[in-house]
């Protein structure tokens, strides 16, 4: 690594026909582009059809050689747990395309590497994933049993430790004192284990939940409930302050463009609309819609002059409102 410190590790995402690919091709030349050092392999794990698609999931030819030429591979993998019935299932099955034994770190594609990966001090033995969440999953519900009684029976069906999980500076039966992520970002020393572990976990938990999450929802939500008890089992846990950068000023996971422009700082701005100038990009993220809006017709800088960016509504749900109260919502 350039640094010549850090441990070298691979980077896996997922990349399919629609969104996704324009995505890819974008995180993939920010990486390119703002982390020089990044000396591992730069791995885009594609779903193949197969019976659990409604339609062929591949990318298109042009966009898989535009990805090559930046410096990414195409991997293949087969859809057999989850595919068109649960598509954040990719995240899941794609890790047994990484090699065994070899540190990764795994991103979504709606991320923007505005910094050098390649100076975190990752601690792969001790996983950990992305702290940017709110308090999503478990719903409160009138009649559920609280978040102890969920999270506990979730522990105990894999023989889990789930007193140890707690932050116990935070008050029992508050959503933050349950070890909980967004899963758009995590790593591990072995994508084998944690693959195994996060299949394992995730298809129990869908076929057969433990009666306390009788009226939970678990679509989209599976991932996330499955991911702490695989960084748990695994003998990791929150992440420090050493790797804030991530979701900070290295990454930023934007999510939605329209998003990305109410809320982002200017510098992340600026850094987009640096990695989308060149031709050799642009002429493919135009074909897809929200980003040839949002980024080459400039109604990204019509979303941001909405808002104050120092005076933001606190919740998400009213930012998107007023997006969509403008005619500007797009994704």
């Amino acid at each position: 690594m350039a640094n010549g410190t850090a441990q070298p590790f691979n980077i896996l995402i997922v990349g399919q026909n629609g969104r996704l690919q324009y995505e890819a091709l974008l995180f993939v030349a920010s990486l390119r582009e703002n982390a020089p050092g990044f000396s591992g392999r730069l791995i885009v794990a594609e779903p193949q059809p197969g019976p659990l698609w409604d339609n062929d999931p591949r990318m298109s030819d042009a966009i898989k050689d535009v990805l090559i030429e930046n410096g990414a591979e195409i991997l293949p993998f087969a859809s057999t747990h989850f595919g068109q019935s649960y598509p954040h299932g990719n995240k899941i099955e794609a890790l047994g395309v990484l090699p065994a034994g070899e540190p990764f770190v795994f991103f979504d594609t709606d991320t923007l590497v505005t910094g050098d990966l390649s100076r975190l001090p990752f601690d792969f033995a001790r996983p950990a994933a992305s702290m940017q969440r709110s308090g999503t999953w478990p719903v409160e519900e009138l009649y559920w049993p609280g978040y102890t009684a969920i999270w506990k029976s979730l522990y105990d069906r894999f023989g889990l430790d789930f007193e140890s999980s707690l932050d116990q500076s935070q008050p029992d039966e508050y959503w933050e004192r349950y070890l909980y992520f967004n899963a758009g970002w995590f790593y591990g020393a072995d994508p084998a284990a944690f693959g195994r572990l996060f299949t394992e976990y995730a298809v129990s938990v869908r076929d057969d939940p433990p009666p306390e999450l009788v009226i939970q929802p678990l679509d989209p939500w599976l991932d996330q409930v499955v991911l702490p008890l695989v960084i748990h089992a695994l003998g990791g846990g929150r992440p420090g302050p050493e790797l804030a950068g991530l979701d900070g000023d290295i990454t930023c996971h934007y999510r939605v463009l329209p998003l990305f422009y109410a809320r982002e700082s200017d510098s992340n701005i600026a850094a987009l609309e640096k990695i989308a100038a060149p031709n050799k990009i642009k002429k493919w993220l135009k074909q897809y819609d929200p980003f040839k809006r949002m980024i080459y017709q400039k109604r990204g800088h019509k979303v941001r002059a909405l808002f104050d960016q120092n005076n933001l509504p606190r919740k998400e749900k009213a930012l998107r409102n007023k997006i969509k109260s403008a005619g500007f919502w797009m994704r």
